[in-house]
């Protein structure tokens, strides 16, 4: 379709012989025309189409003049931009051309029609919608471009920021792995090392009767211990299965007298304790709330570490003992309120620098002085970690050559429910 078949003009003259005049004139320039009769026709044609590019309007019509008929035209929004061109016989009537150009005319032509000027008038103006309607487009253009680089500028920053969250989710599931790392590090200790104890009393009574130098008291007296190995080794893996699957809840915490646990603990270190002559003194412990699998396993480490960084040529002595404090301590969860005890395990081995004392409980990391001793550096990480499931904590005082003092500190009554897993 060639460019000028998209322009339309409406002629609006109350007289055919007029509506065919100019239709005459402007034919060989393949406008489309559209003609109304009357002002009401016009209005009417209006109504549906507003894609004009240019009116031409006789001035004197019945009924309706050509300026009302503008007035009225121009009162709708989309019809406003349409040029009016007035068509007159009164060439030097002021009164009308100011009229007319009141109402929004933008040129008069003057009867009788000039067919060179009208075609040239008319061009013009239509030169000038196009270059309008070129305008337009590309006004449209631009903002159809800028809307497109403000969604891909939405969609980046949208991008950069999902990134920096996956990042963040990144970073959070990185510390998530480790602690979890760590804990699992934690129970294969328990699962492999606690489980060495039970064994090891198993091998070493077994030999002793497979050697036929014990009487047969004896040997009733190592079976019973190998009986007794066996059973804790059967205790052990129950609970170590029990809490590798199960949360820690409320009901898991029992009243237990202390007393009992350090018992069972020395038990399980017999042979070390005979080994070593160490010397271990218990004072009166109370009887508290506590998960006793988990507070056992606090004692046996504490006790075994004692003995295992214990001064050459020197007897180990262990000293356990408990106070119970009202004052709030900083190392003791929100328990502001309430009482709670302090559990101290003293010993008199190779001691350690006071400014380590924040080292020895984080898991792998053993200290410069240590280094000449066997074990993991896993040990006190798990006290720490049983501590706090029981909204307590542990920490130490020592000093170089001259012992440790490992405090527990532990409420007197647990607020419960507590729901905690081990592997939290």
């Amino acid at each position: 379709m060639h460019e000028q078949d998209l322009i339309k003009i409406l002629v609006v003259d109350d007289r055919a012989d007029n509506l065919l005049s100019i239709e005459s004139i402007l034919e060989r320039e393949s406008y489309t025309i559209v003609k109304a009769n009357s002002g009401r026709a016009a209005l009417k044609i209006l109504l549906k189409e507003y894609d004009f590019s240019l009116i031409l309007m006789d001035v004197q019509m019945p009924d309706m003049n050509g300026f009302e008929t503008a007035a009225l035209i121009y009162q709708r929004d989309k019809l406003k931009e349409i040029p009016i061109i007035f068509i007159t016989a009164h060439s030097h009537e002021e009164e009308a051309i100011f009229k007319g150009y009141k109402v929004g005319a933008v040129d008069f032509i003057y009867k009788p029609i000039n067919p060179e000027l009208l075609r040239v008038k008319v061009g013009l103006f239509v030169e000038l919608y196009r270059k309008t309607q070129s305008l337009i487009a590309q006004e449209q253009k631009l903002l159809n471009t800028n809307a497109s680089l403000q969604r891909e500028i939405e969609e980046k920053e949208a991008s950069e920021l999902k990134v920096r969250e996956l990042n963040r989710q990144l970073l959070q599931n990185n510390i998530h792995l480790k602690a979890v790392n760590e804990e699992l590090d934690r129970f294969a200790y328990i699962a492999s090392h606690d489980l060495q104890e039970p064994l090891r009393k198993i091998r070493v009574f077994s030999d002793m009767i497979l050697q036929k130098k014990s009487s047969a008291g004896d040997v009733d007296k190592y079976v019973q211990k190998i009986t007794n190995a066996t059973i804790r080794m059967q205790q052990l893996v129950s609970d170590l299965l029990r809490f590798s699957r199960h949360s820690i809840q409320g009901g898991d915490f029992t009243v237990c007298d202390l007393n009992d646990l350090v018992r069972d603990a020395l038990t399980e270190l017999e042979i070390k304790v005979q080994q070593s002559s160490a010397s271990i003194k218990i004072e009166k412990l109370p009887s508290i709330q506590v998960i006793p699998t988990l507070m056992r396993q606090v004692f046996y480490n504490l006790i075994s570490n004692a003995l295992k960084f214990r001064k050459k040529e020197v007897s180990p002595e262990v000293r356990i003992y408990a106070e119970l404090v009202a004052s709030p301590d900083p190392h003791l969860r929100e328990r502001p309120d309430g009482n709670y005890y302090k559990i101290f395990v003293v010993d008199n081995g190779i001691g350690f620098e006071s400014q380590y004392v924040e080292d020895i409980f984080v898991v792998f990391k053993r200290l410069h002085s240590y280094h000449e001793i066997e074990g993991t550096g896993i040990g006190l990480s798990i006290c720490k970690k049983i501590m706090e499931q029981h909204n307590g904590f542990i920490t130490a005082t020592s000093e170089i050559d001259n012992g440790a003092t490992f405090i527990i500190g532990i409420p007197e009554k647990q607020m419960l429910p507590v729901n905690m897993t081990l592997m939290d």
